[in-house]
Parts: structure tokens; C-alpha cells; sequence
């Protein structure tokens, strides 16, 4: 018999609980104030996000998916273009791109950070496109589309590598929309610009996601746009409010994507908050690093590069043996995650791209093996003592701690 889960993946009771009286408050004004959509909890909270990454503009929007479908079209991503982006993410990141009309092709990621890779980028962009003579468009040979955008993914709270991804963009004329849905508060060391960049700062505009799991989270839907281009800014505004300038005067048609009050005034309680909870992030990934550090030939664990500053939205592991370890650590109580167990180009979702297993070797291969461990930022040091002395278990129980793991360098 299986033990209940005594260590949850994910604790989101107890800061809720923390800041009870602030965000009880929160709805008490708008029960006072009647303003349910829009208004000011809406416009502060938008100036503190933009102020928090580092950005001139933020508008605030539905959800995540809606932020990176809104900052794409608002951003020049026009019907049948070509976006690219990773296989190795949630499946949001290709609906947004298939919700503004354009198609998504998959570029291969990184063997230790599983985000986008900028050599296989680049091939992609030398081998796959060529600059239309005419027009001077950058087009697919295979498909004839024009091929505008490209969507990094930050992934696990830790950015992409963005200045070779800058490069080659601004080299082949490209979009740069960062999917900052994971990375809220992370920063990103620029060789380039010679320091430390915010996620959601370094594209023409970014996307994040408020899911109540998320670093920063809502308590339900909530999504955001960063920018610091103001066209785009006032294209989002129009999209996410029906195509509105003002009330009942519509430039073009739009969508029902607004973010409620009621979710911006709690964000915004919250958000003084964050930079504090990602620090504990940091600190209770230091300590899985430290007890994990005797597993090296069964586990590998997260690499976190110079260049980046992660916030350990997930603390990822990975291992061959992953299912077996997954029902080992639930049978002790210890809740996991799996991020992400089928890469989106085997997705049933995108038969239709006509991939096949074998053409994104590296998502596939941690598609089989990543595990996430229990991470919030009140998680306590016995919790992590006690994950991490089952992972150890399993493993010494099987081989005497001698599993080959194949980790590519």
C-alpha cells in the first residue's frame, strides 16, 4: 500500500496563508469599488511588473498562453509565417504560435540547459532558409514560408542562451519573442551589453505566465506581456480588449483576453514578495545540489552556466531510471513531476508537421529522463534531506549506487 503524499511536489497553501490579511484585502476593495476588470489594481500592478523586469511597458492579459499569442501578433508575426521554437516545452508555447496563424517549426535543445540551442539555430538557418532575391525574406526551401520569429524558451527558471540568439536574429532579420512563463525574476549575464539582463527584457517583447504554480502566481489565470517597444504595447492593449481603442470603437478585431483586478491586486502583493522567495529558490536548490552531490554516476543534476542566474522554478534531475525512481519516491510520500514526458513534435496535437522520433534527439532523450523534485521556497531542509536520501536509496537498493547514466557533455 502506498504511503499519502507528506512532501507535495508544490506547497501552495502555506504562502497563501502567510499573506491571508493583504490578499483578503485585495478583494475587499474591489467588492468596495465595483472594479472587477481593468482599473487601477490593473495599471499599479503593470507598472510595478515592468518596473521588476527591467522593461518600459507591461499589459497585463488572461493567461500566458494569451501574452505570448498577443506579443507575437502585436510583435509582426503575421498568418503562415514560420516561428521557431523548442520542442522541449509545455504545449502552450506552440498553441500561441498556432493561434496567431502562423506555423511552428522546432529547433533542438541544449544537452545540459534543455533550452534552445544557438549552433543547431544557426544550422537550421544556414541549411533550411534562404533570402528570397526579390522580396529579401528570409524563406523555408522545403515549405516557401517566410520564417519571421523565434521564441527562446526559459526554461526551468533559467534563460536561454540569448546573445548568439540575438546575433543570428538580428543577422537574418528575425522577431525575438521570449517565453518567460518559467523565468520570472531570472537573469541572464550579456557578453554583448557587459551585464546582467532580466528575462522578459532582451526580445522585441516576452511572455509570462501567472499559473498559480509559477514563482509569481495568481489564484487562477493571469498572464503579461513585457516590451519596451510602445507600438507593440498599444497593438496588446487593442488584442487583449476586443480590438478597442477606447469603448465601442474597435481598429480591428480583437480578443477577450483582460486580466481581472482582483488577480493583478494579488499579483501585485505578491510581487514585493518575489525577489525574497527566488533567493529561497536558490538557496533550497543549493542544498539538493550539495545532498545529491554523491550521486554523479546515477543522477545528474541541474546546470546552472555563468551566464545565468536561475530561479529554480523546478529543480529538475535526470536519470535512465526515472519511472522506476518516480515510484519509488511516491511510495515514500514524496511528490514529483514530470517536465515534459513527450516532446511536442511526437505530440498527437502536431501530426500533421510530419516529425518523426529521431529528428529532436536531445528533447527526446530528456523527455525519458528529467524528473522534478519537490521545490517551493518554504520548503524545509528536512523535507529536502529526506527526498534526497530516497533518491540515494533507490539507487544503492538496485546497484549499489553504480547506475551508468548517460548524460551528453
Amino acid at each position: 500500500m502506498k504511503s499519502p503524499i507528506e512532501i507535495p511536489f508544490v506547497d501552495l497553501v502555506r504562502p497563501h496563508l502567510e499573506l491571508r490579511e493583504e490578499l483578503l484585502s485585495v478583494f475587499q476593495s474591489s467588492l468596495d469599488t465595483g472594479r472587477f476588470i481593468g482599473g487601477s489594481m490593473v495599471e499599479n500592478f503593470e507598472l510595478d511588473f515592468a518596473e521588476f523586469c527591467s522593461t518600459q511597458h507591461c499589459i497585463g492579459v488572461s493567461s500566458g498562453t494569451d501574452a505570448l499569442r498577443f506579443a507575437l501578433m502585436g510583435a509582426g508575426v503575421s498568418p503562415g509565417d514560420i516561428v521557431l521554437t523548442v520542442p522541449n516545452t509545455f504545449i502552450a508555447t506552440a498553441e500561441a504560435v498556432s493561434q496567431a496563424g502562423a506555423q511552428v517549426e522546432f529547433i533542438d535543445v541544449d544537452s545540459r540547459t534543455y533550452t534552445m540551442d544557438p549552433a543547431k539555430l544557426e544550422e537550421y538557418l544556414e541549411v533550411q532558409c534562404s533570402f528570397d532575391s526579390q522580396t529579401g525574406a528570409l524563406i523555408n526551401k522545403k515549405s516557401k514560408r517566410a520564417v519571421t520569429a523565434i521564441v527562446p524558451v526559459h526554461l526551468y527558471g533559467q534563460t536561454a542562451d540569448m546573445d548568439p540568439i540575438l546575433e543570428l536574429a538580428a543577422k537574418y532579420e528575425l522577431i525575438v519573442v521570449e517565453d518567460a512563463c518559467q523565468a520570472h525574476g531570472a537573469q541572464y549575464f550579456s557578453k554583448k551589453e557587459g551585464r546582467w539582463m532580466a528575462a522578459g527584457s532582451m526580445g522585441r517583447a516576452a511572455a509570462f505566465s501567472f499559473y498559480p504554480g509559477k514563482n509569481l502566481g495568481a489564484c487562477g489565470e493571469a498572464g503579461a506581456v513585457t516590451t519596451n517597444d510602445a507600438e507593440i504595447t498599444r497593438k496588446v492593449r487593442m488584442l487583449r480588449d476586443h480590438g478597442q481603442t477606447q469603448k465601442y470603437y474597435h481598429e480591428i478585431e480583437g480578443y477577450n483576453g483582460r486580466l481581472d483586478s482582483i488577480q493583478a491586486g494579488i499579483l501585485q502583493v505578491k510581487l514585493k514578495f518575489l525577489s525574497q522567495w527566488n533567493e529561497m529558490r536558490r538557496e533550497r536548490a543549493c542544498t539538493y545540489h550539495e545532498l545529491l552531490a554523491g550521486s554523479d554516476d546515477c543522477v545528474a543534476i541541474p546546470y546552472e552556466p555563468p551566464w545565468a542566474k536561475a530561479v529554480y522554478h523546478l529543480y529538475v534531475i535526470r536519470t535512465q531510471d526515472r519511472d522506476q525512481l518516480q515510484a519509488h519516491l511516491s511510495d515514500f510520500g514524496i511528490g514529483t513531476g514530470i517536465h515534459y514526458p513527450i516532446p511536442l513534435h511526437l505530440q498527437k496535437a502536431f501530426e500533421r508537421l510530419g516529425y518523426r522520433e529521431g529528428d529532436f534527439p536531445i528533447s527526446e532523450n530528456a523527455a525519458r529522463e528529467v524528473l522534478s523534485l519537490p521545490m517551493y521556497p518554504q520548503i524545509k531542509f528536512e523535507s529536502q534531506t529526506e527526498v534526497t536520501r530516497q533518491v540515494t536509496a533507490f539507487f544503492s537498493g538496485r546497484t549499489n549506487g553504480k547506475v551508468s547514466l548517460r548524460v551528453p557533455a
